[in-house]
């Protein structure tokens, strides 16, 4: 599932590109096909993006939610865009710009009260100017389960998804099991900051970086050279800061990734996030 970073990546793609074009709607799949008769003709007046949701704007009043979930995903053309497939839940298209979503989770059409529930909903969002790290440190201690657990909770803090976590709790030298409960301020400042500037930097380059992680093995398929983990998906290879083989185990059905040495406690010292 897209991590925050690549849905505001999205939405800053959008405000770009699609912002101030009217478009015509349909869905070639069928099943959006009355909403799309809404949307038709209707110039696109802003773009927004919180945690993984993104929100479109249109003139009239008209408002598209769309949360891809696990299978979605979005297809860009400047122009001379290509017939969609058969699973095209809603095409835009205009003279100069087009866009083709597929496989969506969530593809709806909501009206201004319903769009401030969903988002109400939703935590902070550390890329988003207005978030609140206070309220971010207050939901994270809500109850006694796993700081890893709490972190993918998107009521909690919105946008961050297996990737994130790992790394940010390697920079922040946060023990994953720790009770969410029982995060210290200064603790949460690191996490807050390693997350922040992770998916900032995500967010502009189109990948994930961590600081001071190793070279990705460029000859292992399905590896994209350009992301470098320091944790995530390195079970068994040693840990960049301190050579411990990086440990796996499962958490609500996700492998969570980190270093039993250099994440035993909450104490470490501010890490090098640049």
């Amino acid at each position: 599932m897209p991590e925050g970073n690549i849905i505001h990546r999205i939405a800053r793609i959008h405000r770009r590109w699609l912002v101030g074009r009217h478009f015509t709607a349909d869905s070639p799949q069928g099943r959006f096909s009355s909403e799309a008769r809404h949307l038709s003709g209707r110039a696109l007046v802003s773009v927004d993006a919180h945690g993984k949701h993104l929100f479109h704007h249109f003139e009239g009043g008209v408002r598209l939610h769309i949360h891809l979930g696990l299978f979605g995903h979005i297809r860009h053309f400047r122009a001379g865009a290509p017939p969609p497939s058969p699973t095209c839940r809603l095409r835009l298209a205009s003279p100069h710009a087009a866009l083709h979503l597929a496989g969506p989770q969530a593809c709806e059409l909501l009206s201004p009260e319903a769009e401030a529930t969903l988002r109400a909903r939703l935590g902070e969002d550390p890329l988003r100017p207005e978030a609140s790290p206070t309220r971010a440190f207050e939901a994270l201690r809500r109850g006694r389960v796993p700081l890893a657990t709490a972190l993918l909770d998107q009521e909690r803090i919105a946008g961050v998804g297996n990737i994130l976590r790992a790394e940010a709790l390697f920079l922040a030298r946060l023990p994953p099991l720790m009770p969410a409960s029982t995060l210290r301020l200064a603790d949460f400042e690191r996490l807050w900051e390693a997350l922040r500037l992770l998916l900032e930097d995500a967010a502009r380059d189109g990948r994930i970086v961590t600081p001071h992680a190793p070279p990705a093995p460029w000859n292992i398929p399905g590896k994209r050279r350009e992301d470098r983990f320091s944790v995530y998906d390195r079970e068994g290879k040693p840990c960049p800061r301190c050579a411990t083989p990086i440990s796996r185990l499962a958490l609500a059905g996700r492998g969570l990734f980190f270093c039993e040495s250099c994440q035993a406690t909450g104490t470490g010292d501010r890490p090098a996030l640049r």
